[in-house]
């Protein structure tokens, strides 16, 4: 049986700020934002060469959680030096490169909300 990780809700206060932070100043990509209902508004975006997705949302309590308290989400890079400078020339408030040591490699950012996000670059990938 096949179980594929594919989408992970991020809570947000405003999804318009959201959207235009993940799309344009992550570089996310958009794919798609549907209001089913006057109440229910979906935003799904993917990060470049990611087969996972983000979901911002409202009307949908299945999906409730406090803004800002998604912690840790991590996007692996192949070079952590590059993916942050192009996020900081962005506007990406980024967080200094920490060594872990065995050639593991941190960097951290946080949305509007205080989600936040690590780059790692890990060895041999």
């Amino acid at each position: 049986m096949d179980m594929k990780f594919e989408l992970v809700p991020v809570p947000v206060t405003d999804i318009d700020r959201a959207k235009t932070f993940y799309a344009e100043q992550v570089g996310f990509v958009l794919d798609h934002d549907v209001r089913p209902s006057p109440t229910v508004r979906v935003v799904q975006l993917t990060p470049p060469g990611s087969a996972c997705s983000i979901v911002l949302s409202q009307g949908l309590s299945g999906l409730a959680m406090a803004a800002g308290s998604l912690r840790g989400l991590h996007l692996v890079v192949a070079d952590i030096s590059q993916a942050r400078t192009e996020l900081a020339g962005r506007g990406v408030p980024m967080g200094p490169i920490q060594d872990l040591g065995g050639g593991m490699l941190y960097a951290g950012f946080q949305d509007p909300d205080g989600n936040t996000w690590t780059l790692q670059q890990m060895p041999g990938r």
